[in-house]
C-alpha cells in the first residue's frame, strides 16, 4: 500500500533543522502503518513503543523527562539499540503528558535523534493543552486514502499516471472504468483497512464489516474519552452528519441534532469532534474576496465527515447503487460527491475551504479557496452531467471572477466564455493543481472581465 504522506515524511527526516514531529488523524486512518512503513523504508531501526498498552514505560517517564535517559529506557522496553539512524515512534502519546512534554527536550538537547508520535485523540489532547511547548514540535495531518492512492492500491497504477500528469487526452478509452473505479470508491472509502480488504478479496460485505467496526470503535472513543451528558452529545452529533448532509441546503442546523437544540448546547462538542478529526468544518463567507478569512461567518458552516466510505456505512447505503449509471452519484442528493471532493481538497491540503451563499436567497457555491495569486475561486460540484447552475451562473454574474471550476461525471475542458474549468470527478485531485498554477490555463484567465 502506497502513501503519498511517505514523501512528506522523507522531506521531514531530511530537514537541516528538524523538529520532533507529531502526527494527527482519526482513528484508522492508518497513522501507527504509516510511522512503521516509513521507519522500514528509510532507518536503520525503529524503536516503536505504545502507551496504550505499556505500563510500564509509562511509570519510567514518570520518573524523568531527560531524553537521554528515556532512550535508555526504551532500548530496554523495545530490546532495540538505538543510534541517530533510528527512528523512535511514541504512539496514542496523547495518554502519556510527560511523552509529550519530552518532545521539547529531544528538540533542544537531543536533536539528532529521529522521534514522531502519534494518537487517535491527539489533537484534543493539544487542544486543551495551552502550557503544550510551541515551536518545538512539527506537525502532519494524515486523512483517508485520497482516490489516486484507492487506484494505486488497486494496480492501477498507468491511470494514476495520466490523471497526475494531467494527459486529459489518453483517459477517453478509460473514461467508463474511471467511473466504474470512482462508484467503488465511493462506495470503499479511503480507511487503509477498507481498501486492503476491498484490493485483496473485492468484497463489498466484507468492506462494510470494516467499516462498521470502525465506526463503533468511533463510539467507544466517545465514551472513553468523555463522560455524562458530553459523551451523549457526541453521539448526537455524529449521528445527526449524515442528515445534516443530505439536506438540500447543508448549512448545518442545530435543531436537526436534537429538537430545539442551541448553538452553545454544542459548541463544545463540535470542537472535540474536530479536534478528533471525525469531522470538519467548512464555513461560509460573505463576500469572496481576499483574504477570504476576513469574510469567514463563524455561525453558518457545513459539517463533513472523516470519510465517504463512512458516511455511506452510516447512512446504510446498498453496494447495488455501485451498478446502477448514475445513482451513487446522487445519492441523498449528491451529498457523497460533495464529500469526496471535500475530502480530496482537504488531503491535497487546502487548509482554508470555505463556501459561499447569498444571505436573501437559495444561491450557494459548494466550495470557495484562494488559488496562488489570492483570487477566490469557486468550486461547483455536480454529481452528472447537467451541469447547468443557477447558483454558479449568479455567482459568476455578480462578482465576475476571473474563472471557476466545475467537477461532474463530464469531459474535463475550459469555457472561455462563462470562464469555467470543468474536471472530471475522478481528477479532483488535479484541481489544487490547478490552483497552484493558474497560469497555466491563460485561455481562461486572461478574459477580460
Amino acid at each position: 500500500m502506497y502513501r503519498q504522506a511517505i514523501e512528506d515524511l522523507r522531506a521531514w527526516r531530511d530537514h537541516s533543522k528538524r523538529k520532533p514531529l507529531l502526527i494527527t488523524g482519526a482513528r484508522q486512518v492508518g497513522k501507527t502503518w504509516l510511522m512503521r512503513e516509513f521507519g522500514r523504508e528509510c532507518f536503520d531501526g525503529v524503536a516503536y513503543v505504545s502507551f496504550d498498552t505499556n505500563p510500564s514505560f509509562n511509570a519510567g517517564l514518570e520518573e524523568t523527562i531527560d531524553p537521554y535517559e528515556i532512550i535508555t529506557l526504551l532500548q530496554a522496553a523495545t530490546e532495540t539499540t538505538i543510534t541517530p539512524k533510528t527512528l523512535i515512534i511514541f504512539d496514542e502519546i496523547q495518554e502519556s503528558p510527560k511523552a509529550l512534554l519530552s518532545l521539547k527536550y529531544f528538540c533542544e538537547e537531543a536533536p539528532q535523534f529521529p522521534i514522531m508520535a502519534a494518537g487517535s485523540t491527539l489533537g484534543v489532547t493539544l487542544h486543551n493543552r495551552a502550557s503544550f511547548p510551541v515551536g518545538k514540535v512539527q506537525f502532519m495531518n494524515i486523512h483517508p486514502m485520497t482516490f489516486l492512492e484507492f487506484l494505486t492500491a488497486l494496480g492501477h497504477h498507468e491511470m494514476v499516471s495520466f490523471i497526475e500528469q494531467q494527459d486529459f487526452a489518453r483517459y477517453r478509452p478509460f473514461q467508463d472504468k474511471l467511473i466504474r473505479l470512482l462508484k467503488q470508491y465511493l462506495y470503499v472509502g479511503g480507511m487503509p483497512a477498507a481498501v486492503d480488504e476491498y484490493a485483496s478479496s473485492g468484497s463489498f460485505a466484507a468492506v462494510r464489516e470494516i467499516q462498521d467496526d470502525i465506526v463503533r470503535s468511533y463510539d467507544r472513543d466517545f465514551s472513553k474519552y468523555a463522560v455524562g451528558t458530553f459523551s451523549a452529545k457526541l453521539r448526537l452529533l455524529w449521528n445527526s452528519a449524515p442528515a445534516q448532509l443530505a439536506r438540500e441546503n447543508r448549512k448545518f442546523i442545530y435543531s436537526a441534532v436534537r429538537k430545539g437544540a442551541r448553538a452553545r448546547e454544542f459548541e463544545e462538542a463540535i470542537q472535540w469532534m474536530c479536534d478528533s478529526s471525525l469531522v470538519a468544518k467548512v464555513n461560509r463567507v460573505s463576500v469572496p474576496r481576499h483574504p477570504l478569512k476576513v469574510y469567514e461567518d463563524m455561525d453558518a458552516f457545513k459539517m463533513f465527515l472523516n470519510d465517504v466510505g463512512l458516511l455511506g456505512a452510516m447512512v446504510e447505503l446498498n453496494s447495488t447503487r455501485i451498478a446502477d449509471p448514475t445513482d451513487i452519484f446522487v445519492e441523498f442528493k449528491g451529498a457523497l460527491a460533495e464529500q469526496f471532493v471535500f475530502q480530496e481538497l482537504r488531503a491535497a491540503n487546502r487548509r482554508s475551504i470555505y463556501y459561499w451563499s447569498k444571505d436573501s436567497s437559495t444561491a450557494e457555491i459548494d466550495f470557495l479557496v484562494e488559488d496562488a495569486t489570492g483570487q477566490a475561486v469557486a468550486i461547483e460540484v455536480k454529481s452528472g452531467i447537467n451541469l447547468r447552475s443557477k447558483s454558479l451562473k449568479s455567482y459568476m454574474d455578480s462578482f465576475t471572477p476571473h474563472y471557476a471550476i466545475r467537477t461532474s461525471l463530464a469531459d474535463f475542458k475550459t469555457d472561455p466564455v462563462n470562464r469555467i474549468i470543468d474536471v472530471p470527478l475522478w481528477a479532483v485531485s488535479q484541481v489544487s493543481r490547478i490552483l497552484d498554477a493558474p497560469q497555466a490555463f491563460t485561455q481562461v484567465l486572461t478574459i477580460a472581465t
